[in-house]
């Protein structure tokens, strides 16, 4: 004993190592009587040694000798007022002598040290009533905090607070979790509130909460597919707990939501989905017009996931409720229509159908894929036939809306292509009657020949209208090469032949200047033969043979 007086830094070293041997021992074991008297012992040996003091606590309070335990911590404190491992033993103390006021007094110190992992090997010692104990205040605490201040500094505290419940529970501690993702959220902190939320979900996945929650931090990341995966998962567990949810957002996070949404459902409905998906589309839809119930996109969706569903009697009444008897908006009373069908003659419904297909052939081709094929048929026939009267009095921009409908309602049959062309002519759209045409010519497989030769010359005067000449002349070159008297029949209707060989010498002069003898060549022989007579076109091939005589291009 004298020599290891003599030596006590030494001792010390050797005590602290015994120390920590012993509270393993202490905690796999439970023989805390055994391992208090080798505690003391430890004690004896070097009375500034705080493990040896902190294990004597310890192995006190689990023979529920407290106020013995006490005591020591106290002596242990007043020689390192910043132990951060003494504090954390003293707040529970504290809490199981109820002395609320002191026990906040001390977690405050420990916060302010910032030393959270002290409390980890201290919950291998408490009991668990003691450690429910610690919870419950860390948890209320921060709670208290959160209603009662504002301000950057005291979400930080009530962060503490959280750890701690959080630790004291185990390391699992769903309120406590929840509420620390979303200071960490308010924090600016994204990436550690997920980590919080991720971990309640790999208890808990269908936690609406959490589901919920980590959608919200997507949101503010704006990583969409993200955030509108958790919102649908979330609002298919609990949308009684997803929508106040919501609502309690910024008016700026709400538009988004509602935009996303709607984007999804959209894309959902664009081929008809299939039974799970329907059932998330419902409850989604049924959300969003409680979300935003004034935004008549979310009644009108709503609509049609129902008639998708087909649940159509259901779909009418909530479309009656959401906008009257009276339907004035375009879209509602375009599914009105569709919903009310079979009450209706066709061409009434395809008065109303016309009007939404002049502005919306995405919305509307959903609405059509819910028809009878015999019913599409006799949309597509009489929408076609009201057109056509329409453009014999100059009625074009009525009778476009018909033709648009009768292409939506027949899979882009190409007669009713070709009349919407000639009506978009009249209306100087070239551009958009060049696309027509251009699907035309893609679906000349089964066309006869004077058909064929009829849409190359249409496609060449819209060319010619658009300024494209040498496109132009290309198309009628292929309409003379198919057919050459059905070509100059039709050239002779528009735009007649005398104009049109102006066009061709034009081309063909363009090609002599590049010295491309075999294009100004050709190009002048099939001008010729749209007008024999046109002296301009006889000059240049004269002059073509002169500069190209010792080519053979004819």
């Amino acid at each position: 004993m004298l020599q290891k007086k003599q030596h006590p830094t030494s001792n010390s070293a050797h005590a602290q190592k015994k120390g920590a041997q012993l509270n393993g021992f202490l905690t796999k074991e439970g023989d805390a009587s055994g391992v208090h008297q080798l505690a003391s012992l430890l004690v004896e040996l070097d009375s500034c040694d705080e493990a040896s003091q902190i294990l004597c606590a310890d192995t006190l309070y689990q023979m529920d000798r407290v106020e013995e335990a006490h005591k020591i911590l106290l002596v242990a404190l007043s020689r390192n007022p910043q132990s951060s491992p003494i504090l954390a033993r003293l707040v529970l103390l504290q809490l199981k002598k109820g002395f609320l006021y002191d026990s906040n007094q001390l977690l405050k110190k420990v916060i302010k040290i910032g030393d959270t992992s002290c409390l980890l090997p201290i919950m291998d010692i408490f009991k668990d009533e003691d450690r429910k104990l610690m919870q419950t205040h860390c948890h209320s605490r921060a709670i208290s905090i959160l209603k009662n201040k504002q301000g950057e500094s005291y979400i930080k505290g009530a962060v503490a607070y959280l750890s701690f419940a959080i630790i004291a529970a185990g390391g699992y501690a769903e309120d406590s979790l929840l509420t620390r993702a979303r200071c960490y959220g308010h924090l600016g902190q994204k990436k550690t509130a997920i980590f919080d939320f991720n971990a309640i979900l790999k208890e808990d996945p269908g936690n609406a909460q959490a589901l919920s929650g980590r959608g919200f931090i997507y949101l503010a990341l704006n990583q969409q597919k993200e955030a509108v995966q958790d919102l649908i998962s979330a609002l298919r567990t609990d949308a009684g707990v997803v929508i106040p949810a919501i609502l309690s957002l910024k008016p700026e996070a709400q538009v988004l939501i509602t935009e996303w949404l709607l984007e999804y459902c959209r894309r959902a409905l664009t081929d008809l989905p299939k039974e799970q998906t329907l059932k998330d589309l419902i409850v989604i839809g049924g959300s969003l017009i409680k979300i935003k119930k004034e935004d008549s996109r979310c009644h009108i969706l709503y609509t049609d996931i129902l008639m998708a569903d087909g649940k159509c009697e259901e779909a009418l009444a909530h479309l009656q409720k959401a906008f009257g008897q009276t339907v004035t908006d375009e879209s509602a009373n375009a599914r009105l229509t569709m919903l009310q069908l079979k009450r209706r003659t066709i061409p009434r419904a395809a008065h109303t159908l016309s009007v939404l297909a002049q502005k919306d052939h995405r919305d509307l081709g959903f609405l059509l894929r819910l028809l009878e094929p015999k019913q599409r048929q006799s949309l597509s026939q009489a929408s076609a036939q009201e057109g056509n009267a329409l453009m014999k009095t100059q009625q074009y921009e009525k009778a476009l809306g018909y033709y648009s409908l009768a292409i939506l309602t027949s899979n882009s049959h190409p007669r009713y292509l070709r009349q919407r062309a000639a009506c978009l002519m009249q209306l100087k759209e070239y551009g958009k009657a060049l696309q027509d045409m251009d699907q035309v010519i893609q679906k000349h497989e089964s066309n006869s020949l004077k058909t064929r030769v009829e849409d190359h010359c249409s496609k060449g005067h819209l060319l010619l209208l658009t300024s494209e000449e040498e496109a132009a002349v290309q198309q009628y070159i292929e309409a003379l090469q198919l057919g050459q008297s059905l070509a100059l029949r039709s050239i002779t209707n528009g735009p007649g032949r005398e104009t049109l060989a102006k066009a061709f010498h034009r081309i063909a002069q363009h090609h002599l200047e590049r010295h491309h003898y075999a294009g100004a060549w050709k190009t002048t022989a099939y001008g010729l033969l749209i007008d024999k007579d046109d002296t301009e076109l006889k000059k240049l091939k004269t002059r073509i043979k002169r500069e190209d005589s010792g080519c053979s291009v004819h």
